[in-house]
């Protein structure tokens, strides 16, 4: 169903009603009137945070690989997630967000009717983010086609109705800067992935690094730039967890007889060996990638849970 909310209606999102320039209207695609409702009163929730993720289209499997990680990370949170729908980051963060049970809503640089929304590659995740509770937000009227203008007149959009913005890959003079300068216009939070020094998509995140960004290099620190406690320090594998255990059961048959060994307690090495039956060079990768994950910590020949 489309709807249309205005300036001054109760349920227009409050972070969005903040700005300097806020639009008088916004065009909104949602499942039905019951999800709409329910998606935009979360947009107003103080417990729920908001975070914007914008980066490179034309992105590394590294910035892929960031953004899905750093996403699945924030599983069992109260967060929604806003991107552009656009091609490249965006719509991995979509899809990372739905994949993860986190609400997602979708900015794309055009109107919204079918027919002309942008990018038209994208018009099945739209469908997608709007089946599973998600929104389509745009300011534009429903047959204004993607055009210059309308990009960077969306990205203002996306910063204002967030509590903070992470840029994931992007270069120096790159239209995705655009929203984290709306972001930091708006006195909101900024945060940057940091890359390869030797890729020209590290160029933009580092810079907003040097201007006082926050680095975000693994899941507890995006936590902690929401306002959240780290998990350091805590078992990040709950059996009795849903979430968690959808995680154990994505790991491959060793992974997972490693972790049901160290469940009972810490070893050191040589016994973990012997219980688990694995030859010790490819439990010592099989320990390398757990650790790299943040399952479990080796401390002087000891491996326990983390």
């Amino acid at each position: 169903m489309d709807s249309i909310i205005y300036r001054n209606d109760k349920n227009f999102p409050v972070l969005l009603g903040e700005i300097n320039d806020p639009p008088k209207k916004l065009f909104i695609r949602a499942k039905n009137e019951e999800k709409m409702n329910t998606a935009l009163a979360s947009l107003s929730n103080p417990n729920i945070k908001i975070l914007c993720i914008v980066g490179a289209r034309k992105y590394s499997s590294y910035g892929k690989e960031v953004t899905e990680k750093l996403i699945g990370s924030l599983s069992g949170y109260n967060i929604c997630i806003v991107s552009g729908l656009a091609l490249g980051i965006d719509s991995i963060a979509h899809r990372a967000a739905l994949e993860n049970g986190l609400q997602t809503i979708a900015f794309p640089g055009s109107g919204l009717h079918p027919s002309i929304l942008y990018p038209p590659s994208h018009k099945g995740l739209a469908e997608e983010i709007v089946e599973k509770g998600g929104l389509l937000f745009s300011e534009f009227e429903m047959m204004q086609e993607g055009a210059p203008w309308t990009f960077p007149s969306r990205n203002r959009l996306m910063a204002g109705i967030s509590h903070a913005t992470l840029v994931i890959e992007a270069e120096k003079k790159s239209g995705t800067l655009i929203t984290s300068k709306y972001a930091t216009d708006y006195n909101r939070d900024v945060g940057a992935v940091p890359g390869p020094i030797f890729s020209s998509l590290s160029e933009g995140p580092h810079m907003l690094i040097r201007l006082g960004a926050t680095p975000i290099t693994c899941g507890d620190d995006l936590l902690e730039f929401l306002g959240y406690e780290r998990k350091e320090g805590k078992s990040t594998l709950d059996f009795n967890d849903k979430t968690t255990n959808q995680k154990f059961l994505s790991l491959g048959e060793k992974e997972r007889s490693i972790l049901q060994i160290l469940k009972r307690g810490s070893l050191n090495k040589d016994t973990l060996v012997r219980e688990a039956g694995i030859e010790v060079q490819k439990i010592n990768t099989l320990i390398s990638f757990l650790e790299i994950e943040g399952y479990i910590k080796e401390e002087d020949g000891v491996v326990k849970m983390k």
